[in-house]
């Protein structure tokens, strides 16, 4: 009978299988509630409350990129997933050494 998973191995697992989805949507997120915070705050004019809410999403990416980054190397560096995506077959891989 096969081991049943825990949440943050399945969560873990879907975001190495969708990092670019995951850095997408961190984006998307730290973009809308920097929007509502700095909605909140009044005496600001509409172009910096847009000005901060894409340096505080550029940021939240950067460091979503980052841990992206870390999570690739340390699957690499273990072994636990292969090195070539679903989509590329390993045998057409090796046709093309010359």
């Amino acid at each position: 009978m096969a081991e049943s998973k825990t949440k943050f191995a399945e969560i873990r697992e879907w975001i190495v299988e969708h990092k670019l989805r995951t850095v997408g949507c961190l984006w998307l997120s730290g973009i809308s509630g920097s929007i509502a915070y700095n909605w909140s705050k009044p005496g600001m004019k509409t172009s910096v409350r847009i000005i901060h809410a894409r340096l505080h999403a550029q940021a939240l990416t950067l460091a979503a990129l980052a841990g992206a980054a870390a999570v690739e190397y340390y699957d690499h560096k273990t072994g636990t997933t292969d090195r070539y995506p679903k989509f590329l077959k390993p045998d057409n891989l090796s046709q093309n050494k010359d």
